[in-house]
């Protein structure tokens, strides 16, 4: 058996009990997935991570706490899928800014699941339907950006406020705000999820660069 043949190994991250078992149940009907641990807890999840062999770990946003913060860790020992009931396009693109390989929300069938974990297996990445139309429908390249603008769009990309923005710059907050005016105005976006979505379709930033 060679290592695309062989299962892929997943480690189930939910808070509710029934969900996991659900899924386990599922799994069993695909058996080139195996669930080999499940985490209930958020506090959890790294020590079941650093313990227990696996290719996946198919995570649950909103279990006891947001584990948001704790995909860029998990991140970097093993591939991240989300598992989530929210659809809000902003968080989607957070879990991913946070270095999640995929993003799958609960309404979808397992046949999407399936499709997102096989994509991460080979090393892909894997958007949700709203951020590839979003992506798609996004501007292409606009040679009025300023050097300027450009810069801050970098950082908005990476995940700073305005003011964190203005501090690493060296202008005023006032300034970030009327060069982000200007850019909304020129690429025709109407949020920075749009503006992110342009960012990184444009190569101004990577979807797993961190700000530093």
């Amino acid at each position: 058996m060679t290592a695309t043949d062989a299962p892929l190994r997943v480690v189930v991250a939910d808070d509710h009990a029934l969900f996991r078992q659900g899924l386990r149940s599922i799994f069993k009907l695909h058996p080139e997935v195996v669930v080999v641990a499940e985490v209930e807890r958020a506090a959890d999840l790294a020590p079941t991570v650093a313990r227990t062999p696996c290719d996946v770990l198919l995570l649950d946003l909103q279990m006891d706490r947001s584990a948001l913060a704790d995909v860029a860790e998990l991140a970097r020992r093993v591939p991240v899928a989300v598992l989530t009931a929210s659809e809000q396009p902003a968080d989607a693109l957070a879990a991913m800014r946070a270095g999640a390989r995929a993003v799958v929300f609960k309404r979808f069938a397992i046949e999407t699941l399936m499709e997102a974990l096989r994509a991460v297996r080979s090393g892909q990445v894997w958007m949700p339907p709203v951020l590839q139309q979003l992506a798609a429908q996004s501007p292409g390249p606009d040679r009025a950006l300023t050097t300027r603008e450009r810069e801050i769009v970098r950082h908005v990309a990476l995940g700073c406020r305005n003011a964190e923005v203005a501090r690493r710059l060296s202008i005023s907050e006032v300034t970030v705000k009327t060069h982000l005016n200007n850019v909304f105005q020129k690429l025709a976006v109407r949020d920075r999820v749009e503006l992110t979505l342009w960012a990184i379709r444009m190569g101004l930033v990577g979807i797993y660069e961190k700000v530093r």
